[in-house]
């Protein structure tokens, strides 16, 4: 069986590079947005629409066993969050029996369960991912209090995402192997000492 790793993070803790770098350091391939791509492609919708759907909150009346069970409905919404939610797991599944890879978000530790994933939560301190994001220019045009908001925004919604297709808590210790804290933290350092785990 492949080795897959699983990261989940909080926005602006370096999550992504955590990831990216990770992947480079073991020579594992590497898959994040371009899932997206996949899934619109297998969906015949546009990007635009699956980005939209899997970074907001998802329709309230759904029911939360759709990652187990079919469920019918008229509407046409819950058919297509149903869809997009299949195509991702069918997906995450083709890469994870390709080759050994490091896959970022996407619900990956949960629907690759049986894959025995190594799970990883990358977080950090509100003062070291602000300061991470305008290192990066990630707040562009935007005063500093109405950016923090948006990273409160977009990490509710990675919470509700996840919370809702898998019954689980996001960013609860219990539903990971390791947490790391990226606070104030060279990223490519981190990854040097973590990716021992794994040689």
């Amino acid at each position: 069986m492949n080795k897959i790793i699983t990261i989940g993070r909080q926005f602006g803790s370096g999550g992504r590079e955590f990831g990216r770098r990770l992947a480079e350091e073991l020579g594992y391939e590497y898959y994040d947005k371009q899932i997206i791509s996949e899934i619109a492609k297998k969906t015949e919708l546009s990007e635009e629409y699956v980005k939209n759907v899997v970074e907001k909150e998802p329709h309230q009346l759904y029911p939360i066993t759709i990652g187990r069970s079919m469920f019918y409905s008229s509407d046409y919404e819950i058919k297509q969050i149903q869809s997009i939610f299949e195509a991702q797991c069918e997906i995450l599944r083709e890469l994870a029996e390709k080759s050994n890879c490091v896959i970022v978000g996407r619900c990956a530790d949960y629907i690759l369960d049986k894959f025995n994933p190594y799970k990883i939560f990358v977080y950090a301190s509100m003062e070291s991912r602000l300061n991470r994001c305008i290192e990066r220019n990630e707040n562009v045009n935007l005063p500093l209090k109405k950016f923090k908001k948006e990273m409160e925004k977009i990490d509710k919604n990675r919470e509700k995402y996840y919370d809702f297709f898998t019954g689980r808590k996001w960013g609860d210790k219990d539903n990971y192997d390791l947490m790391v804290n990226t606070s104030n933290c060279d990223i490519k350092e981190v990854v040097s000492v973590i990716s021992k785990l794994f040689k």
